[in-house]
């Protein structure tokens, strides 16, 4: 299971929504950047920290055409619970295959009980990885501020 390194493409990877739509990672970024982040669960108060946060910067991600999509091994009643209590506006994916997830993108996967650690990838409009952050545990993660600051120079410099 090879990591993900920048400027490889992104894998294809189809996510489930809460909102019965299938997303096609990366086709659905469709020439903006994108923000794919895996989070433990809803019972990790880390990732809720995270989602919260990539929330309150929902307006600024979008105004530098960035686009968020997180997924996590939760089925679609919990996911849906969760992006309930913290007004989750971005695409939520459930139900993901922990294994096969890992498999394709270098993710850690949890043995028992099975859940893919935080993993976090910054694609650019081709769907290349601009960065990829692996966590083999509760902490070290994607913040909004470090994606905002890293999209805007990398336009300001190519």
């Amino acid at each position: 299971m090879p990591l993900l390194n920048p400027g490889d493409q992104f894998p294809r990877l189809y996510v489930h929504t809460i909102d019965g739509a299938d997303i096609d990672l990366p086709g659905a970024f469709a020439g903006d950047f994108g923000v794919v982040l895996f989070y433990r669960g809803s019972w990790c108060p880390y990732c809720n920290a995270q989602l919260r946060a990539f929330e309150r910067a929902h307006d600024k991600l979008a105004e530098a055409g960035i686009r968020v999509v997180a997924l996590s091994v939760d089925d679609a009643a919990t996911t849906k619970e969760l992006a309930a209590k913290h007004n989750l506006t971005f695409p939520l994916g459930h139900s993901a295959d922990a294994h096969e997830t890992a498999e394709l993108t270098g993710a850690f996967a949890n043995p028992d009980p099975v859940y893919l650690q935080s993993t976090g990838f910054v694609l650019n409009p081709e769907g290349k990885v601009v960065v990829s952050v692996y966590s083999s545990g509760a902490i070290g993660r994607l913040v909004p501020e470090d994606v905002l600051g890293l999209v805007r120079y990398i336009k300001e410099h190519h």
